[in-house]
């Protein structure tokens, strides 16, 4: 159940959210709210890959 959740919020981000890795986005030069991000997509996709 939990793992389908984390599975539609993953769509979800990936259809609104930026894809830096895209951008070729430097994770040094990155804003704190890019890092966020970066950091909010990680952790969705770990928890619906698990």
């Amino acid at each position: 159940m939990r793992r389908n959740i984390f599975k539609v919020i993953a769509k979800i981000n990936k259809a609104i959210l930026p894809s830096y890795s895209k951008k070729q986005l430097d994770l040094s030069k990155a804003s704190k709210f890019q890092l966020a991000i970066i950091g909010w997509r990680a952790y969705v996709t770990k928890n619906a890959l698990d």
